[in-house]
């Protein structure tokens, strides 16, 4: 079982657009697509999809048509109190695949309300195979919360993934090893913040996106899965480090193509596979999600696995 938390969770709204977006133009749009979403949401439907049970743990009333979307999907939808309505985010998708998104902050939430999802996590989390901690956090929120809460999570037992960005990744990288957990899956970009390194290069050079990557296997992490986009993702381990190339994709949307290849990691780790084919997974799944509109999350009928290629990149790493 996959269990997930989404603090600031969203209705994801995606507009695709027919032809290129213009600052202050009139557009004439293609399609419009909605959805209940964010990080944890997305890892919980591509679980649903694989026939992984999930449980979702969420800020929403328990009659917002947010919960509705999701027990309607076939998700198990933990709600707890939300401190306001479910944001709106805004993502506008090109033809061409680019991609440009409008995130609003969400409700300031108080301590009561990161209390209540904080307790709804810890009281399942030791009969979970993954505890997925993911996306921003809302207003109010302090930058420490997915650190301080890993804490505790360490003394329920169980395995933690985190994804997330911009301030709450600082803080939990700099309370490391005490809050390490068992997998973080940043970006070149993101890694590059808290490393030093520079983020074009991280995103070109998956040499040096290992050797980025591997500060935090040296701070305690047990894993570390980077996504670069187009080049694909490298994952480096205390045994070894590998890089998989993605298959040849036409990208309609990068929204939600992260959380693909979080969600085939640990699909990959449930099922018992290696690093580098939990790996190949990952990056199948990520790439299949690109080649889908909004945030559709892919099937596994859509993955193309045997199309992704993985190469060692340090000694005593086996393909």
């Amino acid at each position: 079982m996959i269990l997930t938390l989404t603090p600031n969770p969203s209705i994801d709204r995606t507009v695709a657009l027919d032809g290129e977006l213009q600052r202050g133009q009139v557009h004439r749009v293609a399609s419009v697509t909605s959805q209940a979403g964010g990080k944890g949401v997305n890892i919980s439907r591509a679980a649903v999809s694989a026939d992984i049970p999930s449980i979702a743990v969420v800020p929403a009333a328990k009659d917002d048509a947010f919960v509705l979307d999701l027990l309607g999907a076939g998700i198990d939808c933990r709600p707890v109190r939300p401190a306001g309505d479910v944001r709106v985010n805004l993502t506008v998708t090109e033809p061409d695949g680019t991609t440009t998104k409008l995130n609003s902050p969400g409700a300031a939430v108080l301590p009561l309300h990161l209390e209540l999802m904080a307790q709804a996590v810890l009281v399942r989390a030791s009969s979970a195979d993954w505890t997925v901690l993911a996306g921003s956090l809302p207003a109010g929120a302090p930058a420490t919360f997915y650190a301080d809460l890993l804490r505790r999570l360490r003394e329920v037992g169980g395995r933690v993934a985190v994804d997330t960005s911009e301030a709450p990744l600082q803080a939990l990288v700099d309370a490391l090893p005490a809050s390490a957990p068992d997998l973080m899956k940043p970006n070149g970009e993101e890694l590059a913040s808290f490393t030093g390194g520079d983020a074009d290069e991280l995103e070109s050079d998956p040499r040096a996106t290992a050797a980025a990557a591997r500060q935090l296997i040296e701070r305690g992490v047990g894993a570390v899965l980077a996504t670069l986009g187009g080049n694909g993702a490298v994952l480096v381990t205390p045994e070894g480090a590998w890089h998989a190339s993605p298959p040849p994709t036409t990208v309609v949307s990068t929204v939600g193509a992260g959380d693909s290849s979080l969600f085939g990691y640990l699909l990959g780790d449930i099922r018992g596979l290696p690093a580098p084919k939990r790996l190949a997974l990952a990056v199948a799944y990520g790439s299949a999600a690109a080649g889908l509109p909004g945030t559709t999350i892919p099937l596994p009928s859509q993955l193309r696995t045997e199309l992704v290629d993985v190469t060692v990149l340090t000694p005593g790493g086996t393909a």
